[in-house]
């Protein structure tokens, strides 16, 4: 899915102590920024690394430093042998199948291994925990596989294939996405070739492979990054979809010469949910200065109320925006965590613990599932009254010039509807599902990653049917004249035309057009056109 860099967004993330921002993991998973270790990183996990070796000298075992792994975890291993346990643990856990993982979920997953590695932590040595900074910052992508987690512990085998490009081994794709602060015109578009072996890009590069030490392995590949990294992203998207998704209901409400009394101020806050608050308000400025919803403000309007698709949007938008500020603050606790088994603790104990597993995480995954789904749904039935000569107060059917000869938007609500299909579907729980694995040590699993998995295909999804929405509410915006929208919903309106989507006419090819409606709502320039006479949307 495409995206055009905020402003706003660092083009170097320090990676601290402390835990990342959104924006910093937006910023170097789908914008290229650098990454640098701070000072203060270094010197944390240096004094975390002198405990675990130690520890390896103990003649007491140590899980993860001097025994196996998981059902193995009572079984001792000799010092001659634990380099190479290491270094089977990660060959044996990159066990993935499938389509590959997108290069910004693979980049946003070890960003954020970096980060629990910086927080001194994880026992892991200072050289180690540069390869991952190196690799960010040299575009190199481990080719990660679609199956293969079960999100506890943690993220293993997504992790696992990234820990195995570390090693030199393994494939990956080499090529960076466009820095935020490069002019486009004269940096080339992202391009990544085609799979070659990790060693071969890596001397590349100018890098070395890293031979693993003592706990090592563990500390690359226990925690919730993979699914944590694709719920930063979907929260990112979500901000400029919900508030896209006010622009559209507007635009369909002042279409089919709806009310936006029912919005009012003092009427929403007789049920103070905040997201709704925010949804109404914004609808309050983008229908502001509307020509088509003055005309119908006289005596001679009948109708009293409008469907609830159109005057129960500040309600489905908004509960959707509390959910998405739950997920978030969610996302900000397991950004600031330091997910291991074994960790460090602040003392310099060594303890086994069960932070890896994904519940949190995957809950919330599963609930923007189901909102998203619903916001989809309240958006294909707004649209389908504009085709419906019973219920558009005045439109051509389907909103064809010539109808019987034209079918105008007919199929294009068409995609609508099964996209919403797909996405209820999506909206079913991955968290509820859990698979006994290792031999019953792991009994009970979060499932986090196809939560994720899921709600990508769910975001991009919505995405698309609010284009729809979109362009045929501009077209029916169209069709008013003389009647003159809203400065705001006419400016998204005269973007549509500026970006090759013509107006009303005999029948055309609809897919390039739902395209480009597309792009133009990923891209957050359908916020952006509105934002320019409503001011920053909630």
């Amino acid at each position: 899915m495409s995206r055009l860099p905020a402003p706003d967004l660092p083009t170097e993330v320090v990676v601290d102590v402390g835990p990342l921002s959104p924006e910093e993991v937006v910023a170097v998973a789908r914008h290229g920024a650098g990454v640098r270790l701070s000072e203060a990183a270094l010197e944390g996990i240096a004094a975390t690394r002198r405990i675990i070796d130690d520890l390896a000298d103990d003649d007491e075992p140590h899980y993860g430093i001097s025994t196996g792994f998981g059902a193995l975890a009572t079984t001792s291993i000799p010092p001659e042998k634990r380099a190479q346990l290491q270094r089977s643990l990660v060959r044996s856990h990159a066990a993935g199948s499938g389509p590959e993982v997108e290069r910004e979920v693979v980049r946003a997953l070890m960003l954020l291994r970096l980060s629990t590695l910086a927080t001194g932590r994880t026992g892991v040595r200072v050289e180690t925990a540069q390869a991952y900074a190196d690799l960010l910052n040299a575009g190199i992508t481990p080719v990660v596989h679609e199956y293969g987690s079960l999100g506890c512990s943690g993220d293993l085998a997504p992790l696992a294939h990234c820990a195995l490009a570390v090693m030199g081994e393994g494939m990956v794709r080499v090529g960076r996405p466009r820095p935020a602060d490069r002019d486009p015109d004269r940096w080339p578009p992202d391009h990544l070739g085609e799979p070659v072996p990790a060693a071969e890009a890596l001397t590349d590069a100018g890098l070395r492979p890293v031979e693993l030490a003592e706990k090592e392995g563990l500390a690359l590949i226990n925690g919730t990054d993979g699914m944590l990294g694709m719920l930063v992203l979907a929260l990112h998207d979500l901000g400029t979809l919900l508030a896209t998704a006010d622009v559209a209901a507007a635009m369909s409400v002042e279409g089919q010469l709806g009310t936006d009394d029912v919005f009012a101020e003092d009427l929403q806050a007789l049920r103070p949910h905040p997201g709704q608050g925010a949804s109404a308000a914004n609808l309050r400025a983008l229908m502001a200065g509307s020509q088509i919803r003055e005309s119908h403000r006289t005596e001679a309007c009948t109708r009293v109320q409008d469907a609830y698709s159109l005057r129960c949007s500040p309600q489905v938008h908004g509960s959707a925006r509390d959910t998405c500020d739950h997920a978030a603050l969610v996302a900000s606790r397991e950004l600031a965590a330091a997910v291991d088994n074994p960790v460090v603790t602040l003392d310099g104990r060594v303890e086994s613990n069960g932070n890896f597993h994904g519940a949190p995480v995957a809950h919330v995954l599963d609930f923007l599932a189901v909102v998203v789904a619903d916001v989809a749904s309240i958006s294909e039935r707004r649209t389908d009254r504009f085709l419906d000569v019973a219920r558009n107060h005045g439109l051509p059917p389907f909103l064809a010039d010539d109808p019987g000869t034209d079918s105008g938007h007919m199929i294009a609500q068409y995609t609508q509807a099964a996209i919403v299909s797909e996405l209820k579907r999506l909206a079913t729980p991955a968290s509820v599902d859990s698979i006994p694995s290792s031999a019953m040590q792991e009994d009970h699993v979060s499932m986090g990653w196809g939560a994720a998995r899921k709600l990508r295909r769910a975001v991009d999804g919505l995405a698309r049917v609010l284009a729809v929405e979109v362009l045929t509410a501009a077209r029916a915006l169209d069709l008013r004249a003389p009647l003159t929208p809203a400065p705001a919903t006419a400016a998204v309106v005269a973007l549509l035309r500026e970006a090759g989507v013509e107006g009303p006419g005999p029948d055309r090819h609809l897919s390039p057009e739902i395209q480009a409606a597309v792009d133009l709502v990923l891209d957050g320039r359908v916020r952006a056109a509105a934002e320019q006479h409503t001011g920053p949307l909630r």
